[in-house]
């Protein structure tokens, strides 16, 4: 239940009976749907991010997928700072079909890449080189320069799925392989012809095991810091523009906090701000670093280890979107898949697959796929109710209603009308209980949107 975790952490003015204030920074939230990388199920697919309200997408390229004879053990023979060597494939499409929807993309670059640009030569994550990723940062640059507004470099560097190795004995690893990888790629950019790239470190994974990087472990190292967050060595200052994360929670919902001071979900984000503010006061990266939530989403049965009912997920997904929103420093949000993938094995097996998405593996739709548009948070606040939400697809500040369904009634009647901020976002505090809320909108052009039936929820 919800409010004990989430009066703390946003800061609520609902224990006074005030409404609480919206915050004041944009936030941008990204989509990332795999099938868009279908030439066939594109259009089907970018009509539904329309009607969900989707305004920008993260992607993200594989270097393996573009590389020339990507499984060979030797480097080809061709020009790896242009453009012209690389079998682009689906990715000029959609980013060109971005571009003119004036959605913004963000680039994650990241494994696997091709054999031939690893060490040893075995498989496609280990100690990736540096010279030979920025050439292909380089040729990424001169490709898509105009079409990116944000990159980012590797996805979870903190996970051996994607970089290797992490660690050798106890000692991380991966921290240091990722730094080269960073300014390698930072300099490919800028080499490529983007002037002054906007670059964001980090996309590590939440949690840290024997085989995984915890993430604040994982930057400290990257940044040359010792755990007391102080200079190790002769590092310079990282061009890091921000630091992206994936703050994925348990099943227990978005209240979980992890007992690792070093993991970070979304119910402790504090850590993460705190980490990167002591990394600023040692000189490792610019003060006041934004956070950005590149990847999130909360799983949904059937998954068996970390699904939650898909009623419950279309609550946990708001509140976990309000905890980032009411962050100051967390300049983006982001939902990951539309559509579920197959279901996989337990966690550690080679195949684990995500229950995230809008919709099941076979295209029916979740609550959260009718939720996602307007989202909804209701808390209790004392002896009262705070509520929160965001109207995704409007232009601009609009009305909404949101329903009531008092408790013993069948049927939901009105308990406001709200006005939004420009970006869609509204708050309110209110006596008046209920069993569920709903919130209905009606876009200017007549689209009708009414969310799933939303619980209250109390903090542990």
């Amino acid at each position: 239940m919800l409010v004990g975790a989430l009066l703390c952490s946003l800061g609520l003015a609902a224990l006074a009976g005030a409404a609480p204030a919206l915050a004041s920074h944009n936030e941008t939230v990204y989509f990332e749907a795999h099938e868009l990388l279908n030439a066939k199920a594109r259009p089907r697919v970018l009509s539904e991010l329309k009607w969900l309200g989707v305004k920008a997408l993260r992607v993200e390229l594989y270097w393996r997928e573009v590389a020339p004879r990507p499984n060979s053990r030797r480097r080809p023979k061709f020009n790896q700072a242009s453009p012209s060597g690389y079998h682009w494939g689906q990715y000029d499409a959609l980013l060109s079909t971005a571009a003119a929807l004036h959605w913004p993309v963000l680039l994650t670059v990241t494994a696997p890449g091709p054999k031939w640009a690893m060490a040893g030569h075995r498989d496609y994550v280990t100690r990736p080189s540096d010279s030979d990723f920025e050439q292909f940062m380089q040729a990424v640059g001169r490709h898509f320069g105009k079409e990116v507004s944000m990159y980012a470099i590797w996805n979870e560097p903190n996970h051996p799925d994607y970089l290797k190795p992490q660690f050798r004995g106890h000692t991380p690893l991966s921290p240091a392989i990722y730094r080269g990888l960073f300014l390698s790629g930072y300099a490919g950019l800028r080499k490529g012809g983007v002037s002054n790239p906007k670059v964001l470190m980090g996309e590590t994974a939440p949690t840290g095991t024997a085989r995984v990087v915890s993430p604040l472990a994982f930057l400290r190292g990257a940044l040359c810091l010792n755990s007391h967050y102080q200079k190790v060595g002769h590092c310079g200052e990282l061009p890091a523009y921000g630091y992206a994360h994936h703050a994925y929670t348990k099943a227990s919902g978005p209240f979980y906090r992890p007992p690792n001071r070093d993991d970070v979900m979304i119910a402790v984000l504090s850590r993460l701000t705190n980490a990167l503010d002591l990394a600023a006061r040692a000189g490792a990266i610019k003060p006041n670093m934004d956070i950005y939530l590149t990847e999130f989403g909360i799983q949904s049965k059937p998954n068996r280890y970390f699904g939650v009912p898909v009623a419950q997920q279309a609550e946990y997904d708001a509140i976990a979107e309000r905890i980032a929103y009411e962050n100051p420093r967390v300049a983006a949000f982001s939902q990951y898949l539309l559509r579920d993938d197959k279901l996989g094995g337990r966690p550690g097996s080679a195949v684990i697959g995500f229950q995230t998405g809008l919709e099941y593996v076979n295209g029916r739709r979740k609550p959260l796929y009718y939720g996602w548009p307007v989202q909804l948070a209701v808390a209790r606040a004392g002896s009262g109710f705070s509520l929160w939400g965001h109207v995704r697809p409007t232009e601009g500040p609009t009305t909404a209603t949101v329903l009531i369904q008092r408790p013993g009634s069948r049927s939901y009647t009105t308990l406001r009308t709200v006005h939004t901020d420009s970006e869609g976002y509204w708050s309110f505090t209110s006596p008046v209980s209920g069993e569920h809320w709903r919130l209905q909108w009606t876009s200017p052009s007549g689209v009708k949107h009414l969310g799933p039936p939303i619980r209250s929820y109390r903090g542990p």
